[in-house]
């Protein structure tokens, strides 16, 4: 069990576990009282459930392990979290959102560093690390309620330049708000607001989490992709 702040949540079998990116992010949340939140890609749920001590949160997974567990922590905490299983927005096609979070899967894999298994999509960004995050900025706006912002990470691995060019040219105003780096990599969190929007969130009332150091399990990484 790992716990973050108050919050108590299970591990679960074939789950990517929370880690240093999964903290960045909610280290540094930026949810509303009573906004919509999704976040796309929850793995045990440890960031939906804290953005739904304020928010009204829906999280979703492609790994059917890893809706369940979400569920099961939800539960654990008394959370109202709403969880569904499918890939990127297809479970929620039609709804749209104050705020979208997203934990990206960035590292760049080789078809020979791919191992069976759904907890693969946790991690496997494709050749160049890019394969779902550009999936996911295809579509990302029409989800968007006005004045809608986003929080993504990434790693400079997955060209971190390119994804703020693509939020720019999309009508975002995009840049970096937080990072941390290691060794040859660093994990950034992204902040996009739709451009011409007043920003809804002032600083000042902005979610801070507690700060947990590094903790990706190394037996995460796919062969050859070890970071640390």
């Amino acid at each position: 069990m790992i716990r973050y702040g108050d919050l108590k949540i299970e591990t679960c079998r074939d789950v990517y576990e929370p880690a240093e990116d999964t903290f960045l992010l909610a280290d540094n949340l930026e949810v509303g009282e009573g906004e919509r939140v999704l976040e796309i890609g929850t793995g045990t749920g440890l960031v939906a459930i804290k953005a739904s001590e304020k928010a009204d949160v829906t999280a979703t997974d492609i790994n059917p392990a890893a809706v369940e567990c979400a569920r099961k922590n939800a539960v654990l905490n008394g959370s109202g979290l709403r969880v569904l299983q499918g890939d990127l927005f297809d479970p929620v096609r039609g709804e749209k959102f104050d705020v979208i979070l997203f934990n990206t899967p960035y590292l760049p894999v080789g078809e020979e560093d791919i191992t069976e298994g759904s907890i693969d999509l946790a991690w496997n960004g494709g050749p160049d690390g890019r394969r779902v995050i550009d999936r996911f900025l295809d579509d990302v706006a029409e989800h968007l309620k006005p004045g809608g912002r986003i929080q993504l990470v990434q790693s400079s691995l997955s060209d971190t330049k390119r994804t703020l060019e693509r939020l720019r040219n999309l009508g975002f105003d995009a840049e970096v708000t937080a990072s941390e780096r290691y060794f040859f990599e660093e994990i950034v969190l992204i902040r996009a607001v739709m451009r011409g929007a007043r920003d809804p969130l002032p600083v000042s009332h902005r979610t801070r989490g507690p700060h947990h150091p590094p903790c990706r399990p190394p037996a995460l990484y796919p062969p050859g992709r070890r970071l640390f």
